[in-house]
């Protein structure tokens, strides 16, 4: 392989949120970080190169983004996803998260119902109830190892008041990819019901072969209307700390209205060293992107195979896309805190506690495998020690 993905760096002592804040929570106490959804790899070399050139320079002054910015997006969207994109349609955020508090401000009202799926990405919850609006819930269904989508419950849960939904596609955290179909009913019902479908799609490049990610808006022209599409190399090329996302709006009305929220708020300006990486991540990254999916690939498979063999009470659900598990801990036997205790204080690794992730993640946890096979093993060897002991 090309790439190193598996030398091992020190992250401690960096300001690194995923391993700096485990030694700060729990001090004292060895701690291995498989929660945040963070890769432990260095990104690609061209991106590094790119911020070397930048920084090199030694001007940071306020920056514009270029026709090449706007050609690098709409390259890698089309030869990624095969989906189309108009220049005019782009629009900016500093993280996706953030895109979805400018979307909830523009589009809806105090008050205002917005739909989720849980269990689902926790930061759904806290940014729409913190801005005043309504949370309605949308349980996926759970039919073995497999989540669906509850079209029936979606159906009666809008009314009069429902105005906005955000969607997870790719699915964070059970790693499904949405099928066309699933999505034309998706979309088709907020068409229906005139509601705005943002679609959270910050992992789609993180997909496993012989699989493919569909954008949302890709679906039809009319849905492309309806929706707000949320795309980043974040996830991708482990860019986070750049705050440098792409937000797609085909509607007029609703880029207006976004942009105008965007100002409003002052958050329209970009990063000097954002844009020099996602030029360079969206023209010249993909060779390093094909490495990275087959080591995840393989990173996730001998997961799987793991805890088949040695804590077969915890299985590992097989994620179609991103780099995280949706761990079924359920055959352990423990209440939702005890698990969560038992996977810090027994097992010394720091998971995500599956209620986070709201209805249905009672008894889950969500693990990161983005990391050197070594970091991995380490990982699994103490939870599986941890089991063995209960």
């Amino acid at each position: 392989m090309p790439y190193d993905f598996d030398t091992v760096i020190e992250r401690c002592d960096t300001n690194c949120a995923k391993w700096d804040a485990a030694k700060m929570r729990y001090p004292g106490k060895d701690i291995l970080p498989m929660w945040v959804a963070d890769m432990d790899f260095n990104t690609a070399p061209p991106i590094i190169e790119a911020l070397k050139k930048r920084a090199e320079h030694g001007m940071f002054g306020y920056v514009l983004k270029s026709a090449a910015y706007n050609e690098a997006v709409l390259g890698w969207v089309k030869r990624r996803h095969g989906w189309d994109l108009s220049t005019e349609w782009l629009c900016n955020s500093p993280g996706v998260v953030t895109a979805l508090a400018l979307c909830i401000h523009a589009f809806t009202q105090p008050g205002d119902k917005i739909i989720v799926q849980p269990p689902v990405y926790y930061p759904f919850f806290r940014v729409i109830l913190s801005n005043g609006r309504q949370l309605v819930t949308n349980p996926l269904i759970l039919n073995g190892e497999k989540y669906t989508i509850d079209f029936d419950d979606l159906e009666k849960k809008a009314d009069s008041g429902t105005r906005m939904m955000i969607i997870s596609n790719p699915h964070n955290p059970i790693g499904r990819l949405w099928t066309r179909e699933e999505l034309e009913h998706l979309g088709r019902f907020c068409v229906d019901h005139d509601i705005v479908l943002v679609s959270d799609e910050v992992h789609c490049d993180l997909v496993y072969p012989g699989k493919r990610h569909v954008p949302t808006a890709s679906i039809s022209e009319e849905i492309a209307r309806q929706t707000v599409t949320c795309m980043a190399p974040s996830k991708t090329f482990n860019l986070a700390g750049l705050k440098t996302s792409v937000i797609i709006i085909p509607n007029p009305k609703l880029r207006r209205s976004y942009q105008r929220t965007l100002m409003n708020l002052s958050l329209g300006g970009d990063s000097a060293f954002g844009v020099a990486a996602l030029e360079a991540a969206y023209t010249q990254g993909d060779a390093w992107l094909d490495a990275l999916l087959v080591y995840l690939e393989d990173n996730m498979e001998f997961t799987i195979r793991y805890f088949q063999e040695n804590a077969p009470k915890i299985k590992a659900f097989r994620s179609e896309a991103t780099y995280l598990l949706w761990l079924d801990c359920r055959g352990l036997g423990l209440s939702p805190k005890a698990l969560d205790e038992f996977m810090l204080e027994k097992a010394g690794v720091w998971l995500d506690d599956g209620q986070l992730f709201g209805q249905g993640g009672e008894g889950f946890q969500r693990m990161n495998f983005a990391c050197p096979r070594a970091t991995l093993t380490e990982g699994l060897s103490r939870i599986a020690r941890a089991v063995r002991a209960l």
